[in-house]
This record gives structure tokens, C-alpha cells and sequence, in this order.
């Protein structure tokens, strides 16, 4: 089974975190598994950029993007190369290490 690291992030992970994962698994099904409440406004449908994660490690082994999440990301709050929807980021056995931007365009933010 991965493990994805998750890297410190002020309101979801303070401290980071290392959790384990199903392969098939979107990276937000796993983050919210294990109780890292990643914001989701369009229930992982693929129709925002609020689960818009930065990958660090392990890139590579996460199925290639499709045409509809490349044109959200466009998007997303701090845009970078390795960026992925968590939504859509299928893992695969390898371990992967993600960054939760500090900052998304949800404009009506709530709590999960």
C-alpha cells in the first residue's frame, strides 16, 4: 500500500503527516480517510480547484492528467508543474509526497 506524506499545512495538517493508502484511491478519498478535511466543494466531481494539491515526490506514478482537470488547474491557486486535483490523482503502489496550497478560490468556504 503507499503512503502519501502530507506536508505541514497551517489549518488541515499543522504537523504533516504520513498516512497509508489504497492503490486506486484518489489522493483526496485517502486524505479524507484519515481525517485531513482537504476542502471539496464539488464532492470530487471534477468541477472546482478547491482539492488542488501540489505533488512533490512521486508525481510519476500517478495516472496522467485529463483534458478536463488540466483546464481547471489553470485555475487553481498556485499553479506549479506537478500540480494535480487530488479528486482526480489516482494512486498507484508508490509512495507520494503532497503539498496543500495555503490558499484556494473557494469563496464560500465551510467547514467539513
Amino acid at each position: 500500500m503507499p503512503t502519501i506524506n502530507v506536508l505541514p499545512h497551517p489549518e488541515y495538517c499543522p504537523e504533516g503527516r504520513a498516512i497509508e493508502a489504497k492503490p486506486g484511491e484518489s489522493i483526496c478519498e485517502a486524505l479524507l480517510e484519515n481525517g485531513i478535511a482537504i476542502e471539496h466543494a464539488c464532492e470530487m466531481s471534477c468541477a472546482c480547484t478547491t482539492c488542488h494539491v501540489v505533488v512533490r515526490e512521486g508525481y510519476p506514478s500517478l495516472g496522467e492528467p485529463d483534458e478536463s482537470e488540466e483546464d481547471l488547474l489553470d485555475r487553481a491557486w498556485g499553479l506549479e508543474p506537478t500540480s494535480r486535483l487530488s479528486c482526480q490523482a489516482i494512486l498507484a503502489r508508490q509512495d507520494v509526497t503532497v503539498e496543500i496550497p495555503k490558499y484556494s478560490i473557494n469563496h464560500a468556504k465551510e467547514k467539513h
